[in-house]
Formats: C-alpha cells, sequence, structure tokens
C-alpha cells in the first residue's frame, strides 16, 4: 500500500469518525425528546408497550392539573427576565465600555453562582431568606418575591455574560460621534448602544426565561402552598402518579420555548451572540 491509499484511508476513517460522532450527538439529543412525545398520546394510564391506543386527552389535562403552577412559574420567569435585565444590560455596558480597578474580580464573581451546585445554592439561599425575615419580619420565604430574588441570582450572571458578549464586536466609532456631536452619556447608551445590543438583550432575556421556567433545585426550599412552580409541581405529581401526563406537559413545555426561540430568533437573529 502506498502512501497516497494511506493517507486516502485516514481520511475517509476521519470522516467517518466525524459524522459517527455528529450522528451519536443527535440521537442522544433527539431520541429522548421523541420518545417524551410518544409516551404523551398513550391512550391509558398505565405505561405499557405497545400502547392500546393513543389519545390527545392528556393535554386537555394539564391546565386542570397544572394550571395554578403554570401561572406561577410564568409570573416568576417573566419578573426574573425583567428583574436581570434591567441590573444585567447597565452592568454589562459598564464592564465593557469602562474600565476600573477590580472590574476581572467583578466578571469572576458573576460566573460564581453558575459554578455551584443547584441545591447547595438553594439552601444557601433559603438560609440568607430565613435571616432576613428573622431580622425584618419580611414574608420573604414561601413568596413570589422570594422566589424572583433567588433567581436572579441565576439569570443575572448569564445577562451581564451576553451583554458584555454583545459588545465585543461593536465598534465605538458611533458611539463616540454622537458624543462628540454633544449628546449625553444617557442619550448615547439610549440611542446608540442598546440598539447595538438589541441581539444580545433577546438572547439575555430568552436565557433568563428558560432557566427560571425550569428551575427545580431552588425552587424545592423556597416553595410554599399556592406559590409553587411547575418544576415542583410536576415532581410532587410524579410521588403519586406514574402516567403521560408528565410527559405532555414537557412536550408543551419544549413547544413553547422552541417556538419563543424560533419566533425571536427570526426577528432578531439571536445565534449571532450564542454561537
Amino acid at each position: 500500500m502506498n502512501r497516497g491509499d494511506a493517507g486516502r484511508r485516514a481520511a475517509s476513517l476521519g470522516r467517518l469518525g466525524i459524522w459517527t460522532l455528529i450522528t451519536s450527538g443527535l440521537l442522544i439529543i433527539f431520541v429522548p425528546l421523541l420518545l417524551t412525545v410518544y409516551l404523551s398520546l398513550f391512550d391509558e394510564k398505565l405505561i405499557l408497550f405497545p400502547p392500546p391506543g393513543y389519545t390527545l386527552s392528556w393535554y386537555a389535562a394539564i391546565l386542570p392539573n397544572f394550571g395554578g403552577a403554570i401561572v406561577v412559574s410564568l409570573e416568576l420567569a417573566l419578573s426574573s427576565v425583567v428583574g436581570s435585565l434591567l441590573l444585567g444590560v447597565p452592568a454589562g455596558i459598564a464592564l465593557s465600555r469602562h474600565r476600573f480597578r477590580g472590574v476581572s474580580v467583578i466578571s469572576t464573581l458573576l460566573l460564581a453562582p453558575l459554578t455551584i451546585p443547584g441545591i447547595a445554592l438553594g439552601l444557601a439561599i433559603f438560609l440568607f431568606l430565613v435571616l432576613i425575615e428573622t431580622s425584618t419580619s419580611w414574608p420573604l420565604t414561601g413568596s413570589l418575591l422570594g422566589l424572583i430574588l433567588s433567581h436572579l441570582v441565576i439569570t443575572l450572571p448569564w445577562v451581564v455574560r451576553l451583554s458584555v458578549a454583545s459588545l465585543i464586536n461593536h465598534d465605538r466609532a458611533a458611539e463616540e460621534a454622537a458624543t462628540s456631536l454633544g449628546a449625553r452619556p444617557l442619550t448615547v447608551i439610549w440611542r446608540v448602544t442598546l440598539p447595538a445590543m438589541r441581539s444580545g438583550i433577546v438572547a439575555a432575556g430568552l436565557f433568563a426565561f428558560i432557566f427560571s421556567f425550569g428551575n427545580l433545585e431552588m425552587a424545592l426550599f423556597l416553595v410554599a402552598p399556592g406559590v409553587t412552580t411547575l418544576p415542583v409541581a410536576i415532581l410532587e405529581y410524579l410521588e403519586y402518579h406514574i402516567d403521560p401526563l408528565v410527559a405532555s406537559v414537557a412536550v408543551a413545555q419544549m413547544v413553547l420555548v422552541g417556538g419563543l426561540m424560533l419566533i425571536l430568533d427570526r426577528f432578531v437573529r439571536i445565534g449571532k451572540v450564542v454561537r
């Protein structure tokens, strides 16, 4: 065998290995999703293979069983998005546009909540809220406000990092020109900087919504009767029921998040930021 044949064989094996890895990755991602959709169509409560029939009735049962938890999760996620954007976008602008002592330390600290296990972080936040509640008599534990404050710990770092990322390749010439023409700093930010960050802001808000809406670990410590999020409600439901209703809820969540991402990407091009 000459070197040319050996080289072609090595290249063929390399391509085969790459396609094997790609195919394996796609299977790992999509097979559980397709199986979840399949389970949501089972006719009987008992999950048997093959099922005796198929139905869409489990989707009609989502709101009667989880309607309250869905409302709480939506309120929590939207509030977390608003709060994290109001705090994170200005912080991202400051970190990317101004160099001051301690900027690297602040950037590192903003990543710290993402490196702590969710259970440990949830317990720490719960104890902190209990301390505040006993000191001030503010009812934070088991309240929507306490959940929002705790979720900001998760969502704020994502918003800051994506805000900074959206400005990395942005040319400051337009901002400098606006400043030289007499525009005030806040006017420059409102008219020039924020429009340039539109994709990053939308991507940050979407990430914050997804993480807040689906968070389970922290919510386990902070929910209460009447203030129960959807992930916790699903976990409580699974303690006594094993049926396709949970699969239908998961499919509805996938459709909601996936549809939202497609719509936003169509108008804002989120992929430019998250690549």
